[in-house]
């Protein structure tokens, strides 16, 4: 009995799909709302009801517009199935009243008295059909504008989801969190290439032409294959000449492509002045800069990932034409970029179209010493560019905060900590960008210039800050990532907030700081007695990466016996034992003396501040100084 229902009911629709689809609609909201209503009275099954959390940068299709864009997309075709239909039954109606005329007109000349009920009848039918025609028509109409509205609005959040997902992927340079996945991206673009082909379609099959609607679905097509070009994995962002390297480039409507001819993509290198001049769809540089070898790529389709890439796989740039330079500017402050381009087809669509993309900046250098400069310039770019600017267009200074927050954040994902910088360690940081040892004031806000970053040397010392900081990565990443996750590194620290903390310290007592006189060096601080019976300061030789590689960190503070407790009061062997390896003699220790320096008020103040200042890190745990 039930199955012949089910099949009464399938029959009933056979006739009427489009009602089919409204009525299982709306028999899905009514179960949503009767699972909400469950839900407030019965928390328990608010697991079931709620779709699974997603993260706030999630790259999934809004499934909620998709669905309406179809419904309005089969609702548009049931309007032209039933004008067809109406225009069917209207030509048989004519022809009936045409048959019935000549009818008339001969029951006439014989004489007789036909009946007019019947030519009445049709008369009145075809002006109905008529009159129900041209409304269907008019609501179709309608519906055709309003399903191009919402199509306009639904790519435009995907055309932002697109750029969200290339400004994530720029920024992870700095360490910022980012998601590749680029399969939620790639249905979202497929569905809409879909419904905008069934609208088109629609257009097309219109009664009349209607410029205006094939115009804006044009636009929106061209705009969606264009934008549909992805740089999937980046080229290092510092390539040195006659380097190999990779990059791939992904399509994400590659399923739709016309099959035939293979799609070969061509990489060029570009200055940023060309770069600048790609705002019109098409052109192309008309200056070779760079001399690439393996520059081509035919785009392939891979079945079990479902994607469609082309990568190019042993690049390397043989030379590079460089601009003429402004001023004081380095090689390494000059930035290009890799051009993509390819001419593809798409199934359903009548032209070809070229389509072009260019990768996030790049510096060329000709050789490693350059490496850091070059990277320093990629930071700054990374960190501190607007999402839709003009190719590479940067702030000159920017916020401290801004810039703290940027060290924190390379320095955390280069080194693969969960331990951020302190404040201490913060503040240390700006009084050397500054050059102000002595202020104890709040930095957040004062302007940081790119020529304090990584142009002007720092004070006494012949490296840059960037060249000393990036010193302190590079070696805390090789041979102290345990020891500064565990807290057992004080890390950046001015000698007068060391002489604040360790004034008051039983002898012996000392503490793990980088070194603020030589790239890439640890010290360790320790109090040691005065020649008059008093305390002082002492600071060991600092040890560079080097001299770790010939003897850790761990065995090195276990053979100085005149240090024996961590600050605050820790036992060195408690806490560095799991460090140690084995012990031999010290003889090739060497220990210098700081000059001796007098701690005033303006000192203790800055002691008191950065004990309760604020955190400009933007916030991670361990942050605190212990263990």
């Amino acid at each position: 009995m039930r199955l012949q229902r089910i099949s009464r009911n399938m029959n009933m629709f056979r006739s009427q799909p489009f009602q089919l689809v409204l009525t299982v609609r709306d028999v899905l909201r009514k179960e949503r709302e009767l699972l909400s209503q469950a839900s407030t009275q019965f928390p328990a099954l608010a697991r079931f009801s709620q779709p699974p959390a997603q993260d706030s940068m999630a790259a999934a299709p809004p499934t909620r517009d998709v669905d309406l864009l179809v419904l309005k997309v089969l609702e548009i075709q049931d309007c032209r199935q039933q004008i067809h239909q109406l225009q069917e039954e209207l030509n048989w109606e004519r022809q009936n009243y045409e048959s019935m005329q000549g009818t008339l007109q001969q029951t006439q000349t014989n004489g007789m008295d036909p009946s007019m009920s019947e030519v009445t009848k049709l008369q009145t039918n075809i002006k109905q059909h008529e009159y129900n025609g041209q409304v269907i028509a008019k609501k179709r109409v309608q519906l055709l504008q309003e399903a191009v509205s919402s199509l306009e609005k639904c790519q435009s959040r995907l055309i932002n989801r697109i750029k969200a997902w290339r400004w994530e992927q720029h920024q992870a340079t700095i360490g910022h969190p980012f998601d590749d996945n680029l399969s939620p991206l790639q249905t979202w673009c497929e569905q809409l290439l879909g419904v905008n082909g069934k609208l088109r379609q629609e257009v097309m099959l219109a009664g009349e032409p209607i410029p205006e609607l094939q115009e804006r679905l044009g636009r929106l097509l061209q705009t969606l294959i264009q934008s549909s070009l992805m740089v999937d994995k980046q080229p290092p962002q510092v390539i040195k000449t006659q380097s190999k390297f990779s990059t791939t480039v992904r399509y994400l409507l590659g399923e739709k492509v016309a099959p035939g001819k293979p799609v070969l993509f061509k990489a060029q290198i570009i200055t940023e002045a060309q770069a600048r001049n790609l705002g019109q769809l098409g052109s192309l540089p008309s200056e070779n800069v760079g001399e690439l070898i393996n520059n081509t790529a035919i785009l392939e389709h891979n079945t079990s990932g479902k994607s469609t890439c082309a990568t190019f796989r042993n690049m390397s740039i043989k030379k590079i034409k460089r601009a003429d330079r402004k001023g004081s500017e380095s090689v390494t402050e000059e930035k290009f970029a890799l051009f993509f381009t390819t001419e593809i087809s798409i199934t359903g669509c009548d032209i070809p179209y070229r389509i072009q993309m260019i990768s996030v900046p790049v510096v060329v250098i000709v050789h490693g010493s350059q490496d850091n400069n070059a990277l320093a310039t990629i930071i700054w770019d990374c960190a501190f560019s607007e999402p839709e600017r003009i190719p590479f267009l940067v702030p000159e200074r920017v916020p401290w905060k801004q810039m703290c927050r940027t060290l924190n954040s390379k320095f955390m994902s280069e080194v693969g900590t969960q331990r951020c910088l302190d404040n201490y360690n913060q503040h240390f940081l700006a009084q050397k960008i500054f050059d102000k040892p002595d202020i104890a004031g709040d930095y957040s806000n004062m302007l940081v210039s790119w020529a304090q970053f990584n142009k002007e040397v720092l004070p006494g010392r012949p490296f840059t800050f960037w060249q000393w900081f990036d010193g302190v990565i590079e070696l805390t990443k090789k041979h102290l990532k345990s020891y500064w996750t565990d807290g057992l590194i004080f890390g950046f620290i001015g000698k007068q907030h060391l002489h604040l903390i360790l004034k008051d310290r039983p002898n012996g007592t000392f503490l793990l700081r980088f070194s603020d006189s030589e790239i890439g060096g640890i010290t360790i601080a320790y109090v040691a007695p005065s020649e008059n019976g008093g305390q002082k300061i002492q600071n060991i030789q600092p040890s560079t990466k080097r001299d770790l590689e010939i003897r850790s960190l761990g065995d090195r503070i276990q053979d100085i016996d005149f240090i024996t407790h961590v600050y605050p009061d820790l036992p060195k062997n408690d806490v560095f034992r799991k460090y140690y390896t084995g012990k031999i003699p010290h003889n090739q220790i060497r220990i210098y003396p700081p000059p001796s320096r007098h701690i005033d008020g303006s000192e203790q103040t800055l002691f008191n501040s950065l004990q309760t200042g604020n955190d400009l890190s933007g916030g991670c745990i361990h942050c605190s100084w212990g263990f």
